[in-house]
């Protein structure tokens, strides 16, 4: 037998028509002689009926288990009326069979094949085949597809050229750890695998490509969280003869073409824009959640001079005091208070201090330290109202604001204030050329040295801090979804971030000499931006881990449970590479 249509595919239009079917038992139901199974494939469940005047289909029904492979014929009937299940696309009608054959049988389970188990990640990822059956995962699966075919199309129609670029290339070790292969040929030499085709897609530009993209693997020899695989995708393009409007915009048509076509989604353009410094000021983080306010105030200048020698104190030695307000906040226990003392602690935060807001004012162990008029200031700027609860952090900036941030998110979600359905777009802009490195004692770049600066002229050591770059991060829902600028093309101005940065000519030479040497040659003014796949395949799903949207992830102590990788070579293998193991 040949199938003729995908379980999850049938539908009240081909009642009274034979069709055969190919799948795996989902379940099977015994109920008063007929046997109901249950028979799944990639696109959903069609039940199927076997009825017992006929025997030797009854019979072998009778044999059926899970997770058995099948084939059969039947015709197409409405349910009965009583039976229907609103819940499932087929759920209108069934199969009633009259040939079947057991194509293969299966061992007993591990677990359960079903979107509501509970067993362990790595369970599941030693047993990955079994897992990927999962109607959830599959589903997840599809809409990856569709999304990456969106978007390869779109761009297609814009223009753009999809053009693959080296896996094994040249290590630079200037953002996180390379993966290294060890030449076989060359001993003693290593190609790195790529954390990103940042230099290639430069080098495309040189070469006249002037619109390139790629759906690139990129490799990190990094920690892993639940959104970082030491493999991954992005969606990388480049575009010559453009400024940072120009990325932008194109980026915002694609979003709109892929929302609508795979979520059915209509999303406003454009997306609000927002500098870092705003960001990082009113939201504690430079991948803000907008989907719900409580924004974060500063009150160093209004405190500066107040009674409480903490905030006092503090500001005098050159940290701030900021604050937010917590939406009927009022009612917390102290032993609430507490805990959310104890989760800022986690960001070196030394206390937390707080007041509610009541009908007679505000109440809390500090409020007899300040005047009436800083408390109507505080409640004025947070805009608090009665049973809100206020609470400020004074620090460090670093502290301040990684604490501050991270508690807005929490209580955000803990309060249930953040909508889920909304999807939330926003640019991020004005970021800082250069970020001071207080460990090594010089300045680096907060993207990649190939940024280009919005002063080009002026900028030297001792003004580097106040720089601005042509960058911009697309934010979605406070998940960063990928940056970009526009790309330095001028090799005098890239030597002279290189000088900044304390990458001597001879350093720069030797791990971006090709890149340098092209740039001679004509480079236009070009740039673009890399966009995380995985990510954005794990919010449109609405998962939290990137992990459900990868067919074969690591787990997060980057182990592989399926193939058991990485795994120990031969010596052979390593006689051949000339190489020695050394266990430390």
């Amino acid at each position: 037998m040949k199938r003729s249509i995908y379980c999850g595919k049938v539908d009240e239009s081909s009642i009274g028509q034979e069709i055969v079917v190919c799948g795996w038992v989902h379940s099977r139901r015994d109920h008063g002689g007929v046997i109901f199974i249950d028979l799944r494939d990639r696109e959903g469940v069609l039940q199927i009926v076997f009825q017992p005047e006929n025997a030797s289909m009854f019979k072998i029904a009778q044999n059926l288990r899970s997770e058995y492979v099948i084939c059969v014929k039947g015709n197409v009937r409405k349910r009965p009326e009583g039976t229907l299940n609103p819940n499932m696309f087929t759920g209108n009608i069934e199969l009633v069979v009259s040939e079947i054959e057991v194509l293969n049988t299966s061992a007993v389970l591990p677990f359960e094949i079903s979107d509501t188990i509970d067993t362990s990640e790595e369970l599941r990822l030693k047993y990955r085949y079994l897992d990927l059956r999962r109607m959830s995962l599959q589903k997840n699966f599809i809409m990856r597809h569709k999304l990456a075919s969106q978007v390869r199309s779109f761009l297609n129609e814009e223009g753009f050229l999809d053009i693959e670029t080296p896996f094994l290339t040249k290590s630079t070790p200037e953002g996180a750890r390379d993966f290294l292969v060890p030449s076989r040929i060359y001993h003693g030499s290593f190609f790195a695998l790529p954390q990103s085709p940042q230099i290639f897609k430069q080098i495309l530009m040189i070469s006249g490509f002037d619109k390139y993209y790629q759906l690139a693997r990129c490799f990190r020899d990094e920690d892993l969280r639940a959104d970082r695989q030491l493999e991954f995708t992005q969606i990388d393009l480049e575009m010559s003869f453009v400024d940072e409007e120009d990325v932008m915009s194109l980026v915002e048509r694609m979003f709109t073409r892929v929302c609508m076509s795979v979520l059915g989604i209509e999303i406003k353009t454009p997306f609000e824009k927002m500098s870092y410094q705003d960001a990082v000021l009113r939201y504690g983080s430079d991948k803000p959640d907008t989907r719900f306010d409580m924004e974060i105030k500063d009150f160093s200048q209004e405190l500066k001079n107040c009674g409480f020698s903490v905030f006092a104190s503090t500001i005098n030695k050159g940290g701030i005091v900021r604050g937010l307000c917590v939406p009927k906040g009022a009612n917390f226990s102290r032993s609430e208070i507490d805990t959310l003392t104890k989760f800022v602690g986690e960001y070196g935060a030394k206390g937390l201090a707080w007041m509610k807001v009541t009908s007679s004012g505000a109440e809390s162990n500090i409020v007899k330290y300040f005047k009436n008029e800083k408390i109507k200031t505080i409640i004025s700027k947070l805009n608090a109202k009665v049973g809100d609860l206020i609470v400020f952090l004074a620090d460090q900036e670093k502290v301040v604001t990684q604490g501050l941030g991270a508690l807005r998110l929490k209580l955000g979600k803990d309060l249930g204030l953040i909508d889920k359905n909304k999807f939330n777009f926003l640019w991020v802009v004005d970021f800082p050329l250069m970020e001071w490195n207080k460990e090594e004692q010089r300045w680096q770049a907060l993207h990649h040295p190939f940024t280009a600066p919005k002063n080009p002229d002026v900028i030297d050591k001792e003004n580097a801090g106040s720089q601005k770059a042509k960058a911009y991060d697309i934010i979605l829902n406070g998940v960063e979804l990928g940056g970009g600028s526009i790309r330095i093309n001028n090799s005098s101005v890239q030597k002279k971030i290189f000088d900044i940065l304390n990458i001597s000519a001879e350093s720069a030479k030797e791990k971006f000499g090709f890149l340098l040497d092209a740039l001679a040659y004509g480079a236009p003014p070009h740039g673009g931006v890399a966009l995380g796949f995985d990510r954005m395949c794990a919010l449109f799903a609405g998962k939290d881990s990137i992990r459900e949207v990868i067919a074969f992830p690591k787990t997060q102590k980057t182990l592989d449970p399926l193939s058991n990788a990485p795994s120990t070579v031969s010596d052979k293998q390593l006689k051949e590479l000339g190489l020695k193991v050394v266990v430390k």
